[in-house]
């Protein structure tokens, strides 16, 4: 059953209060109008609920009547509260996004946010695995033993498609298309994509589904599910990350190594053999690619330290 999308909780102080009712129906908007995924809906009503009680503060009860000054001095309160660059970037575009809102159902005639520029965010390069890091990590599962033999799967899985986790727990085994050697993956917002999942990842699933998988599947209810936990349901994210951390330490590799280290190494290990850069953005969804272009910036930066380390003026 999906889960319902929490109402915001506005402040009270003022039942008759103009702006209430505003952001009550804008957030409705997002919801009814833009069709927001759950995680996104509550982030941005999560930063208009802050925006309120500001308001509420300096005694606005309209939304048409926000100026410019108020805008910087609510802007002022969120660096005071140390935020990142990333939650000042979302807590502007809701509040820029609810002025717009305001002027196109004719509430109000100018945007006071017109002139707010957003912080740029800063791009951190993700941690990337070597080949060797990862079949290391690979070859740890006792695949003698029924879990252990599913979490080689679920490892060659991972690598192979570069899903996220949550598109790894939610992966059902009629999403498997072995025949054309693709996987069916649901990823953010719904959208749908079709992956290669190549020879060794279908081996070793074949594997896990032919055997542990039916006993575990008669433990609990599946669903489905591909990846099943010791009780027979489906994986939880936690379960994902402590099994990568677990095999990690086995192998003795020191980096942090959680489940989307196998996405970006995925992606890095294709462009450093020159795989097209779009393919690339297909296969991981992105719906940009300036957000798949991120591991072209790891790949320059390995580059750079095989200079330093080889180049004899390096």
């Amino acid at each position: 059953m999906k889960r319902s999308k929490p109402a915001p909780r506005f402040p009270p102080e003022n039942p008759r209060s103009r702006l209430e009712r505003q952001l009550k129906h804008y957030c409705a908007y997002l919801l009814v109008e833009k069709g927001l995924a759950t995680n996104s809906y509550v982030s941005y009503c999560g930063d208009l609920e802050k925006y309120a009680r500001f308001l509420n503060g300096e005694r606005i009860t309209d939304g048409a009547t926000v100026s410019d000054e108020t805008i910087g001095k609510f802007l002022r309160s969120l660096h005071e509260q140390s935020l990142s660059g990333r939650s000042v970037a979302r807590a502007i575009s809701a509040i820029r996004g609810f002025h717009r809102y305001l002027i196109g159902e004719n509430l109000a005639e100018s945007d006071p946010t017109e002139n707010v520029e957003s912080p740029k965010k800063t791009k951190h390069l993700p941690g990337v695995l070597s080949v060797g890091e990862v079949e290391a990590i690979l070859s740890q599962p006792d695949v003698s033993n029924p879990l252990g033999l599913r979490d080689r799967a679920l490892l060659e899985c991972l690598y192979a498609t570069g899903m996220r986790v949550s598109e790894l727990i939610g992966l059902k085994q009629s999403h498997l298309m072995f025949r054309e050697g693709v996987v069916l993956v649901y990823g953010k917002g719904s959208k749908e994509r079709l992956v290669p999942i190549g020879r060794m990842a279908m081996k070793w699933i074949r594997r896990y589904q032919e055997g542990p998988r039916v006993k575990l599947a008669l433990r609990g209810y599946s669903r489905d599910t591909l990846f099943l936990n010791a009780r027979g349901g489906a994986l939880s994210r936690m379960a994902v990350w402590n099994c990568i951390a677990k095999y990690a330490r086995s192998a003795r590799i020191t980096k942090k190594v959680h489940p989307h280290t196998f996405r970006h190494s995925f992606a890095t290990h294709l462009l450093e053999r020159k795989a097209d850069l779009r393919a690339v953005q297909e296969m991981l969804g992105h719906a940009d690619i300036s957000t798949t272009q991120i591991y072209t910036h790891i790949d320059r930066e390995y580059l750079k330290k095989i200079h330093r380390e080889y180049h004899p003026r390096g």
